[in-house]
């Protein structure tokens, strides 16, 4: 089963400083459709404006990521952390018993451009722990989560792994994913087919009950391959 989920039909608020498209169910936006999909909750792709941004708030018990397309976010959190982090670097960080932050951005002249992403995690009442980390851009493929942070990928609470690929046009990707598990691409930029379903940039693709999938970059395109669990913990 492939569906498509248009990055125009997200859930979609404006709030000047603001300008948020909800995957899933978010905040004033609800959809029984989309609650979430597996262990992701929540795929949020945020545009803030020059040195505007997040006030310090609370979570707890989840897997919060975050992808900097544009820009850089000025990070505060309780756990001591006061970090940058720039375009390019992703940064994960598990809420466990509970932490607040802030995300901000510094700079007055440009915007910022990220995905927040929410993981629901295996384990609660873990200790709050923080992380980033730029991965190299010159492989195509790139491990960036796994539970037990293998080749350098950073470690995730949960029985998953995201992958990130940089297809050239006309290049194939195809990955086999164990059975019983299903599979969300996000596509970051570009335009790739996956089998008769064309996805561009900010589009959404929830996969399972395939045993192999096969995906080509009709032009330079940046995707995210969740592989998640069937159900989650």
């Amino acid at each position: 089963m492939i569906y498509l989920r248009k990055a125009n039909e997200r859930g979609h608020a404006n709030h000047g400083w603001l300008d948020s498209w909800h995957t899933f169910s978010f905040a004033n936006y609800y959809d029984q459709n989309f609650m979430g999909f597996s262990a992701l909750r929540v795929i949020n792709e945020d545009r803030v404006i020059a040195g505007e941004g997040f006030g310090t708030h609370p979570h707890k018990d989840m897997e919060i990521l975050t992808y900097v397309l544009e820009g850089n976010i000025e990070h505060k959190d309780s756990m001591g952390n006061k970090e940058n982090v720039p375009a390019g670097e992703f940064q994960i960080m598990s809420a466990g018993t509970g932490i607040t932050h802030s995300e901000y951005n510094p700079n007055h002249q440009q915007g910022l451009h990220f995905y927040q992403i929410w993981i629901m995690p295996d384990t609660v009442g873990i200790t709050p722990r923080y992380a980033q980390r730029r991965f190299d851009t010159t492989e195509s493929k790139q491990l960036i989560l796994s539970p037990d942070a293998r080749n350098g990928s950073l470690k995730v609470f949960q029985d998953m792994t995201l992958w990130r690929w940089n297809l050239k046009k006309g290049e194939l990707a195809e990955y086999q994913p164990e059975q019983g598990r299903n599979v969300w691409l996000q596509i970051v930029k570009g335009k790739i087919t996956i089998n008769d379903t064309i996805a561009t940039t900010s589009d959404g693709v929830a996969i399972s009950n395939e045993d192999i999938i096969r995906f080509v970059g009709d032009e330079d395109s940046e995707v995210l391959l969740f592989d998640l669990p069937a159900v989650t913990a």
